[in-house]
Formats: structure tokens, C-alpha cells, sequence
């Protein structure tokens, strides 16, 4: 795709961007898209946010023919929106995450605070259940990974990680005396403890070991370390070539931050581990569409079938609110373990 080069253009005089900006300071980038990453890094969104949000924000000005978005209006958000869920028949989920980065983009970037941009309802979801497999599905599914990507998907089944909280363990995050691990800046930028499976202590330890022969690797090639969150790598620059602070899962190569074009050793992608994932859901003959996720889901559902309390369920998940949680327990009901047939009981009779 072509980038989208557009001219800035002052904002109108009926808005009143000091009040709908919250007293943001100004934006230096001369072109949109820029601005919009400037405010999100601004306002410590996730790179992944980042990513999403400047990738609607693009299809819509695509959409209008590289119109400048502060010459659009309510209208043609709706037209936008509409577009999506009736020509592209997006999820749900999809248009609301649309629509949100056009709320963030008007009001945030452009400082716009117009009727509309209350106006506009977002597209009502539909609760659905996750997948959840059986625990012998589970260990088949494990039984045909192998190495570090079998040791990711036992963390997501043992621990209920995601799988980004996964991929950025570091070596600090790894308690073995307390067996713990210690999630950093979860979903929420929320940090949580959970427990670290005993049986998963030998191969944890075997992966350190190999992580230590390349962090060694990149000590003596003078290479500039793994990335730091929120800067601490100018507060300490060593820090980030320290062994504390190096990847549980690394990288195989080196490649270049594409926010600051530095090469450093980066986490193992999450493609790459979904793809394995997949290759062995498809090797089981498992007629589920499971995904990495799917081993969260039967960490929750198993330990509450296993008689756990919910509200720990909920800690070790992370999840704000018991209600989230609350959707496992529709799970449990759904099985032969919950309500039993009336038709086994008719043929129990006959």
C-alpha cells in the first residue's frame, strides 16, 4: 500500500480543540498519520493499538478519496462504518475497534468535540462462548509440539497466560524459589503473579540456558541489547544488555526496532508460534477452532472444574471485573457433567 501523504489543515473556528484535547500539548508531526502515533505514544497506548488504530484511520481516508479527515464529518464516519458492516461484513468487535480509532483520532488528534462524535452508537456485541477443549485434547495437542514452542503453549495451559504476556517474559519475571511467575503490564498495564507449574521447572530451566549461550553471544558482539519499556534504556543503558532483563523466549536473529531503526534481539514472534499451533491442532484430528488463546480459556474452565474458586480464577486471569470471568462458568454448563438429557433418561427406561 502507498503511503497516505496529506497536508495539515488548520482546525475550524467552531471547534474548540483546547478543551477536547485536554490540554495536550501540541503536535509536531506535519502529516495526520504521524500526529496520530505522536498522541498514542503520547498517552502510552500499546504499540499493537498503535498499529490497529493507524491502520483504520488510513483505510478511511482511502475510503474518502485522501480527503483530509477535518474535512469529513459525522456523515461520513457513518458512511465508513456502514461500508464495513454491510459491504466488508465485519465482526462486531471489528467495526466497534474501527470506530474507536476514529473517536480517538477526532477528538484526540484533531480536537474535535463535535455532536456527532457522541452521536455515534457503537455496534452492540454478541457474548460468545469461547472454545474450550477437553484436558485429553489438551494433551494431545501438546504431545505433537515440540521445544520452545511446546514449552509456550504448556505456560498458556499452566499458567493462563496470554500469549504476548508469554513471548515477553524476561529472566527476572521467572521466580523458581517462590514458583512464580511475575506477568509484566498485562492487558490493562496491570502486573499480576502466577503459579509457575512445577513440572515445567526442567525444561524452563533448559530454555534459560539456551537464552544465556545467546545473550552471551550478543554481549561479546557488542550488539545494543533488547528493548527497554518506557525509556529506561536512556535512564540506564546498560540495562538493556543486562541478563535480568534478556528474553525467555528470543529470537533466532537479530532485527531493527521500527520505532527507533536499532538493531537488537527481539521476542519470538507470535506468528511463528501460532503457526506451530496450528500444525498441531490440525495433526490431533481435533475438530475445534482452537487457537493459542484457546489454551487460556482451558486453563479458567479446568481449574473451576476442578473446584477452584472464581475469584482466584479471576486473579490469576487478570481480569478487572468477576463477570468476565463469569463466561467460563457458562462453559461447564454446556457439558454431560452439567443437565442430563431427557432423551439418555428415556433410554435408560426402555
Amino acid at each position: 500500500m502507498m503511503p497516505v501523504t496529506l497536508p495539515t489543515l488548520p482546525a475550524r473556528k467552531t471547534l474548540r480543540p483546547a478543551q477536547a484535547a485536554q490540554q495536550l500539548p501540541p503536535l509536531k508531526s506535519p502529516r495526520v498519520l504521524g500526529q496520530l502515533r505522536e498522541r498514542l505514544r503520547f498517552l502510552h497506548y500499546s504499540p499493537r493499538t498503535e498499529e490497529v488504530y493507524v491502520y483504520w484511520v488510513k483505510a478511511f481516508i482511502r475510503f474518502h478519496g485522501l480527503r483530509h479527515p477535518a474535512e469529513l464529518g459525522g456523515a461520513d464516519v457513518e458512511a465508513f462504518l456502514t461500508h464495513l458492516a454491510d459491504d466488508r461484513s465485519v465482526a462486531p468487535s471489528t467495526h466497534s475497534q474501527a470506530l474507536s480509532a476514529l473517536l480517538f483520532f477526532y477528538g484526540k488528534v484533531l480536537g474535535q468535540q463535535l455532536p456527532w462524535l457522541q452521536e455515534i452508537g457503537h455496534p452492540r456485541r454478541q457474548r460468545r462462548l469461547p472454545v474450550v477443549l477437553t484436558v485429553d485434547e489438551v494433551r494431545q495437542v501438546l504431545r505433537m509440539m515440540a521445544g520452545e514452542h511446546q514449552l509456550l503453549a504448556q505456560l498458556l495451559y499452566g499458567c493462563g497466560l496470554r500469549i504476548t504476556e508469554a513471548l515477553q517474559l524476561r529472566v527476572k519475571d521467572v521466580d523458581f524459589g517462590q514458583r512464580a511467575l511475575i506477568v509484566r503490564e498485562g492487558k490493562g498495564a496491570k502486573d499480576r503473579v502466577v503459579m509457575l507449574p512445577q513440572s515445567l521447572v526442567p525444561a524452563l530451566r533448559d530454555q534459560l540456558g539456551q537464552a544465556r549461550a545467546i545473550w552471551a553471544s550478543d554481549v561479546e558482539a557488542g550488539t545494543a541489547g533488547v528493548a527497554m519499556p518506557h525509556a529506561l534504556d536512556r535512564k540506564y543503558p546498560r540495562m538493556g544488555s543486562s541478563w535480568p532483563w534478556f528474553w525467555v523466549f528470543p529470537q533466532d536473529h537479530h532485527s531493527t526496532d521500527p520505532a527507533t531503526g536499532v538493531v537488537r534481539r527481539h521476542h519470538l514472534y507470535d506468528q511463528t508460534f501460532q503457526r506451530a499451533f496450528k500444525r498441531a491442532v490440525q495433526a490431533t484430528g481435533v475438530a475445534k477452532p482452537a487457537t493459542p488463546h484457546t489454551l487460556r480459556h482451558c486453563f479458567a474452565t479446568h481449574l473451576l472444574q476442578s473446584g477452584t474458586d472464581i475469584r482466584t480464577v479471576q486473579e490469576l486471569l487478570g481480569h478487572a471485573d468477576v463477570a468476565t470471568t463469569m463466561i467460563y462458568t457458562h462453559v461447564l454448563k454446556m457439558g454431560g457433567g452439567a443437565v442430563r438429557s431427557p432423551l439418555d433418561v428415556l433410554a435408560q427406561e426402555g
